[in-house]
């Protein structure tokens, strides 16, 4: 079954202060990302994502970082999934944040500090081609 998903990597402007949200019930930090609606772009799907999963209304999107795909299974619906998650870069003033209740926490975190917290290989290649995108743009 093929999913498609779109996330942000968001820094707070001005800085390189990284937004982490941790997953209750996974227990495990993560970008803000999810599923993309039909008819609804990638950007789109980015941005109502951050808003619903952290509060962040105003985040501009710089530009794509990184698609990455993985497998899983899901028992409940006793189907395999192969999902695609394609990751953006975003900024915002505000660290104001309003936690959908999947997430018992957030925390802002330098983005060269963040990734031994992250449980995924592909989550850590998302964090370096980030880093290598702000090092090309200064």
């Amino acid at each position: 079954m093929p999913e498609l998903a779109a996330g942000a990597l968001v820094l707070a402007a001005g800085t390189r202060d990284l937004l982490l949200l941790h997953h209750r019930a996974e227990d495990r930090w993560c970008f803000p990302k999810g599923h993309v609606d039909p008819g609804e772009s990638l950007e789109g799907a980015a941005r109502r994502e951050v808003a619903e999963e952290s509060g962040l209304d105003h985040v501009s999107l710089e530009g794509e970082i990184l698609e990455v795909s993985y497998r899983f299974y899901r028992p409940e619906r006793r189907e395999n999934v192969h999902k695609t998650t394609v990751y953006f870069l975003g900024r915002t003033m505000d660290r104001t944040l309003t936690l959908e209740p999947t997430f018992d926490r957030a925390q802002w975190v330098r983005l060269d500090e963040a990734a031994p917290m992250m449980p995924y290989d592909t989550d850590r290649a998302v964090l370096e081609a980030a880093a290598g995108r702000l090092s090309e743009s200064h």
